[in-house]
Formats: structure tokens, sequence, C-alpha cells
């Protein structure tokens, strides 16, 4: 691990151990109110705040963002809020005027930001993919848990009806045991293009070295980084894996019970240092559980065209494949999840089977009739959240379960950097078989 990486995690590692009373509890002891604090409110990160803000039992009491622009949008909506552009001034000012931080920064923020909002004893709700790096993912599960904090890692559709109806349908044994997940998306968050040359003027509205964060610093180009690019830049994002393969990995990786994969391979062009691949397809071998067949694997297709036909996809009726999605295989039939807001669909001999939810039903872990307006579930996830640091309910996407999430998925962002090469990764160890993979499940952080 490189010095001021580690440097910062052994303080942060440090300090997780200190006895202290998690603020969230401490702060709400003897009232209702959550006050929190937004890190990051342009685009995801305004409606992040939205739905936060939504329950009525928080109050905004801190906005930062290093976009001028960004943060006037949102403190017309919270006025009263105190405003910054730097996290770091915000936590030495005011660390004692809120509870909980959310976090939507791009993904090489998210565990600097989130690691100093846990060294101040806040409860953290983080956007996915949860870090940058596997190191990260794994350091901000052991901080949450030795502090006792309350997490949540930003997958909204982890709350969606036809997601919570997938895993039930798949642990009852519907289809059995599982021995193979397909899953897809045809979104493009690669760059297979040059490496951009020279520098634009960084407009007034933006603080670019407050922007890089702890990242290496680099000439300002339009259009290249910053509103939304830079989740196909390898120094800042991790491509359409860590965009949509973490909402699409959800649910099987949910309902399976899967632990971090034994082996990965990246079909995919040659690493370029700058950009992700625009195209992946990868594979990865997991240890069985309960929910699945001893040997198992995983199969993700990715960027334009995915995926490719194949059997394995061909639908009843020869129906359109969903433009993203997944598909469990069992022992007993298959089930199609669509990616998103549709039901899942019961495949058996190759005919689609009418699914039985009475006995769900009955039980009360499902409502008789689907949502189907986004904005009657957008808001489930995060008033779980405010509601778990009120001490009134349970985080289901805590960062114990988002870190091994994410490090599957980062495992396979890795791979592309080892084209057509099968990886074998220690969960103990934390560690590769091929020793020259292991420098990518780190980087250096720039004092800024």
């Amino acid at each position: 691990m490189k010095k001021n990486r580690r440097n910062f995690l052994k303080t942060s590692a440090t300090l997780a151990s200190l006895p202290f009373i998690p603020s969230a509890i401490w702060s709400n002891s003897e009232k209702t109110i959550l006050r929190t604090a937004h890190i990051g409110v342009g685009g995801m990160g305004l409606s992040d705040l939205k739905d936060i803000s939504s329950h009525k039992n928080v109050k905004v009491a801190a906005l930062c963002d290093v976009d001028s622009n960004a943060l006037n949008e949102a403190s017309k909506l919270h006025p009263e809020a105190k405003t910054y552009k730097d996290y770091r001034i915000m936590f030495k000012e005011m660390s004692e005027g809120f509870d909980a931080v959310i976090v939507s920064t791009p993904d090489h923020t998210h565990a600097p930001a989130s690691i100093m909002a846990m060294n101040n004893n806040k409860s953290v709700y983080c956007q996915k993919p949860l870090t940058h790096h596997v190191s990260e993912a794994r350091a901000m599960a052991k901080m949450a848990d030795e502090k006792n904090l309350i997490t949540q890692m930003g997958i909204q559709v982890h709350s969606f009806y036809d997601y919570k109806l997938a895993t039930l349908l798949i642990q009852s044994g519907l289809v059995g045991k599982v021995r193979k997940v397909r899953a897809w998306s045809p979104k493009n968050w690669g760059y297979d293009g040059p490496k951009p040359k020279g520098s634009d003027t960084v407009p007034k509205d933006l603080d670019w070295n407050l922007w890089l964060g702890t990242a290496k610093k680099r000439p300002y180009k339009d259009k290249v980084f910053h509103p939304y690019n830079w989740r196909k830049l390898v120094d800042f994002g991790c491509g359409t894996l860590g965009d949509m393969g973490v909402h699409i990995f959800d649910t099987p990786y949910n309902a399976l019970e899967l632990d971090v994969p034994i082996t990965i391979k990246n079909n995919c062009r040659r690493p370029n240092g700058f950009g992700f691949p625009e195209n992946n397809t990868v594979t990865y071998e997991f240890p069985g559980t309960k929910y699945t067949t001893e040997s198992f694997k995983w199969i993700w297709n990715d960027g334009p065209g995915s995926p490719k036909k194949h059997k394995d996809l061909k639908l009843p009726n020869n129906d359109k494949l969903p433009s993203q999605g997944a598909i469990f295989y069992g022992e007993k039939g298959n089930l199609l999840l669509p990616h998103f807001m549709e039901l899942p669909r019961l495949i058996v001999d190759g005919e689609y089977k009418e699914l039985d939810l009475k006995s769900l039903e009955n039980s009360g872990k499902i409502t008789n009739e689907p949502v189907r307006d986004y904005a009657g579930e957008s808001y489930l996830h995060y008033h779980q959240f405010v509601d778990a640091c009120l001490g009134k309910d349970k985080c289901t996407a805590p960062f114990s379960y988002a870190s091994r999430l994410t490090e599957t998925i980062l495992l396979g962002v890795i791979a592309s950097n080892f084209p057509g090469k099968t990886l074998h990764w220690d969960n103990k160890k934390a560690k590769f078989k091929e020793e020259k993979a292991n420098a990518f499940l780190d980087s250096s952080y720039r004092n800024f």
C-alpha cells in the first residue's frame, strides 16, 4: 500500500478503536431530528439531498460542493444550511452541528470523505460503488463495525419491490439451487479513445484542486472530467461495472448470500492507462452457498451491443431480452430479473410459468400490488437510513454488506488490466496470487 494511503488508513483504524458514543445515537437520544451534512450536491448528490430531506425528521445542516453552481442550487432548497466547498473545513468548523453525512461525490472521493466522517463518529450514507479501491472498502467496513456506526450504501433499487420479491423467490427454493447467473448492461462508461492533450481554463465556479482531492494533479480539460465523464476514467471512476454493475449485481448477490469471488477473468481490450474498456465480459467463480450449487459461475457483459447472443439468453416465444438485467439459472428453472421496475419472470422447460405469490402476500413479506411509480419507491432506501439513525429501523445495505459487493465489482475492474487472464483472489489475505495485480488494490493519496 502506498505511503499516504497507508498512513491515512492506519490513522483511521487507530481512531476507530477509541471508545465513544455514536453521534447518531447521542445527538438524537433526547430528540427525534437527524441533522445531516451533504458532501456533493450536484447531479446524483442533488437527488440524494432531496430524498434524504423528504423525511419529516431530517434537518439539513450543511451543504458542501466544489462546484459553486451546484452548491447554489442546493442552497436554494435549504437556505438555512451552512455551505462549504471543502469538506475538511466543514468538519473542522461544525462537526458538532450534524449527526450523519451523505457522500455523493465521484468515486475516488468516497473513501476519503466517508472515513473522515466516521473518524468524527458520524453515520454515513455513501453512494455506490462504496469505494474506488479494494483496500478502502475493507478499511471502511472495519471502521464502521468497530465504531458501531449506522451505514448505508446508495443502491436505491435494493429497497424496490421487484428486487425484494426476486430475493424472496430465490431463497424460497423456487428454481432450486442456482448454478449460474448472467447479468448485462449496454451502457458505456468506458473510453477507448486517446488521452486528451493540453489544458483548458478551469471554470470560475469550479475548484479544480478540491475536485481532484487525493488524486494525482493534472491539467483541467473541458468535458473530460467534470461533471459526469469521470466515470469512464481509471483515476476517478469504476466504469460500467461500478455504475450499473452494482445495481444489477445487488439482488443476485444478496439473494444468493455470496462472498467475494475465487477467480476473475475479464475479456476486454488492452489497458490504455486512462479510460476503462468500452466492452467487458467478466467471468467470476464464487464459493458455493446454501442457495447455489457447489460450483457457481457469474458472467457479466457491458458496453455497446451487450449482451451478445447466447443460448443462455434465449427467452420463451423468442421474446426480446430486457436491455438490462440478470438471469438466475437453477436446478428447477430460471428466473429472469429485468432492470428495473418489472416483475421477475419464472421460466421452466423453455416456457413462462405464473408466479404464485399468495404465501408471500399472506406472510406480509410483500404487498399484493407492486409499485410502478419510481417516485413512490425512490425515497425508501434513504428513509431506511434516517430511521436507522433514529433507532427505528435497520439498514439493509450497510458497509459490512456493501464492502463485499463493491470488492467483487472492483476485482472485475482490476481484471481489465490483464485481458483474458484468470486472476486468483485470496479473500483471507486480500491479495491476488498474481503479484502484478496487487498493484491495483490501492493507490497513493495526494496531499491537497
